[in-house]
């Protein structure tokens, strides 16, 4: 009879979906999604319902691999410990701890990982990195305009009336949030989608507006002006907002029609959004990859902004949502958080290469595949191929693995012990080993803490992972919500509540919303390269992770027909950008705008398909994200 273990999914996505894993003979024979959970409703997504090809691939790394000649050879895990503490040491005696670089990203978002950067503080402090190339911009857009970036409850949408999705397609990003729509809107509420890419959300929505790839500023500026224009604007406004009327002189710098027209909308579409927007109340979902612009930070602002004037903050039913403190409940306070300095994320590889006083000579990855996920990735892979010592912590040789000289193999999603919240509720999950981890697989965890003990921290890092836990858990305990709570199936944050800025109080200096009063520049363009590049999630990817069969050959890149007039379907293609080009198989789709083509996010770097290395590595207007939308490219006939 099988044995049921409760989990969680720590993969980068806003879910962090209870799991129930079966388990027969010592093996996982199936997953399904925790059918009492109030958000995981009993179903996973494409990618994690299939996670058990991925744990069971016979290409995961199951030994250490040190780098020899123009591969690998397999070493133990003493040899490869020990290799690791002695180059450490060397690099950072020789050239001061700013010489090694410690990256740590979204390749699993569990609490315990933030141990790895507490050891490598202890060890230096390293460098580290700064910005964010997820929600970078977003992130600094709330917290200028609110203090902070959170959400209401998930539920509360079943209280809107107007539910926006703007740039957001949660049937492949965020698909636990299709079910609540469809409730809200077998409850009345409308649903508006506004998103230049085509996709099946399209099909929920009432109303879809399809503007050109980076004209949601200017059609959010319409849509303020309409609302100023109409009287439909909170009349209680001026009292939790500042900056009111820099904001309403800033939206009628320009007429409606030339709003209408630097969005590429029809004037009448930007009245009916600000109709529905003012049938408060409200809700505002903003999607992530529009902030990944370089003027990504403005158009969350812009969006904050028309939920503050139109009197949807602080309402049942309302609010701007762009993010979930998933971190929230959790107490780090007592880890070391300190760097030497830290490295620009989205311009990482430039970075690593003009690092002087010290160079950088040692770079450690944990759960990341930057080579594959970050802008530029011809520069990444030039900056770990030049480094002294690379070591990748992975489950796979992935792009950035073959770059290392030492590769430690990590366990698998179902194999962790460990916290979770998400980033698209309010949850907060156990993460429990369904299996013992792999034969020559080790944690993060025992990975750091044999390093402390070969160094002569061993103490500060002999805590197991429960005895962790327990420390992150602290916080959450002194509300009322235990560690055996959260392993019973998960629990809601008890920091959130089901409305945010009920009191229309903000963690300002002022106490009041702040808003934008200034419209940035305009971004110049590409000459020769008229298409937008869009690297979207897919739903059987996530980021540089497939579950079930990895594609092999051309990756698909979806246009409309007159983006490439002169080929056909399937035909096969050259993406070209200012900074590299990838072949691609080219499916086209009349439903697209003919100003942008749609290849997935991450891909293969080393077999040509990977979107980043045509991805310029720029930031955002604030937050120091990366701005991966902005990336102009063309298409020609591939050659034979």
């Amino acid at each position: 009879m099988a044995e049921v273990v409760r989990t969680a999914c720590t993969r980068d996505c806003p879910d962090a979906c209870a799991i129930l894993a079966h388990v027969e003979s010592g093996r996982v024979v199936r997953i399904q999604g925790d059918p009492e959970h109030p958000v995981t409703r009993g179903f996973l997504c494409q990618r994690t319902s299939r996670y058990l090809e991925r744990h069971n691939d016979p290409e995961r790394l199951r030994t250490p691999l040190v780098a020899s000649g123009s591969g690998f050879r397999r070493i133990g895990w003493n040899e490869a410990l020990n290799l690791a503490v002695r180059r450490l040491r060397e690099i950072r005696d020789r050239y001061g701890p700013a010489s090694i670089l410690h990256y740590r990203s979204g390749g699993s978002l569990g609490i315990v990982k933030h141990v790895v950067d507490h050891f490598f503080a202890r060890f230096g402090p390293v460098s580290g990195k700064r910005g964010d190339i997820c929600s970078g911009g977003g992130d600094a857009a709330q917290e200028a305009d609110f203090g902070l970036s959170d959400s209401h409850d998930l539920l509360d949408l079943l209280h809107s009336r107007q539910i926006f999705l703007w740039g957001k397609n949660p049937y492949v990003s965020n698909v636990h949030l299709v079910p609540v729509l469809r409730e809200a809107k077998e409850r009345g509420a409308g649903i508006v989608l506004v998103d230049p890419v085509r996709h099946r959300t399209a099909e929920l929505a009432d109303v879809y507006l399809q503007p050109r790839p980076g004209g949601d500023l200017a059609l959010a500026s319409g849509v303020a002006r309409t609302l100023f224009e109409k009287g439909w604007t909170d009349p209680e406004a001026a009292s939790y907002c500042d900056g009111l009327d820099g904001f309403r002189a800033l939206v009628f710098s320009r007429p409606l029609a030339d709003w209408a027209r630097a969005a590429d909308v029809a004037p009448v579409e930007i009245v009916e959004l600000a109709r529905r927007l003012a049938e408060r109340p409200a809700a505002i979902l903003v999607g992530w990859g529009m902030q990944r612009r370089g003027h990504g930070g403005a158009i969350v602002r812009a969006l904050d902004a028309l939920s503050a004037v139109s009197g949807n903050l602080g309402i049942p039913g309302g609010g701007v949502s762009f993010y979930f403190q998933r971190r929230g409940a959790f107490d780090v306070s007592t880890l070391d958080s300190r760097a030497a300095r830290r490295l620009c994320e989205p311009l990482l590889g430039r970075e690593i290469l003009d690092a002087r006083d010290p160079e950088i000579r040692a770079v450690w990855i944990t759960a990341a595949n930057p080579v594959a996920m970050l802008p530029d990735s011809a520069t990444v892979a030039r900056a770990l191929e030049t480094r002294e010592f690379v070591v990748v912590v992975d489950t796979h040789l992935t792009d950035t693995a073959r770059r290392a000289s030492l590769v430690l193999p990590t366990n698998s999603m179902l194999e962790a012990d460990d916290l979770v919240g998400a980033y698209g509720n309010h949850w907060i999950h156990a993460v429990r080993p369904a299996v013992p981890r792999g034969e020559g697989v080790r944690s993060d965890l025992e990975i750091v803490s044999a390093l402390a003990d070969r160094l002569g921290l061993g103490r500060e890092f002999g805590r197991s992972p429960r005895e962790w836990k327990r420390v992150f858990m602290q916080r959450a305990e002194a509300a009322g919500i235990s560690l055996e709570d959260v392993e019973r199936g998960g629990a809601k944050n008890p920091f959130a509540g089901n409305v945010l800025f009920a009191d229309r109080r903000f963690p300002t200096p002022t106490g009041r919303v702040r808003l934008m009063t200034e419209l940035p520049s305009e971004l110049p363009g590409e000459q020769g390269y008229p298409l937008y590049l869009l690297s979207n999630s897919t739903a059987p990817a996530q980021c540089s992770q497939w579950s079930g069969p990895r594609p092999r050959g051309e990756v698909e890149a979806t246009c409309h027909p007159d983006a490439a007039p002169d080929c056909r379907e399937g035909d096969v293609v050259r993406i070209e950008s200012p900074i590299g080009a990838m072949r691609a198989r080219l499916v086209l789709d009349p439903r697209q705008r003919r100003d942008l083509v749609l290849v997935p996010k991450g891909g293969r770097f080393d077999e040509g398909a990977c979107a980043n290395a045509l991805v310029p590595a720029r930031t955002t207007d604030i937050g120091e994200g990366a701005a991966y939308l902005d990336a102009r490219v063309r298409i020609v006939r591939a050659p034979p």
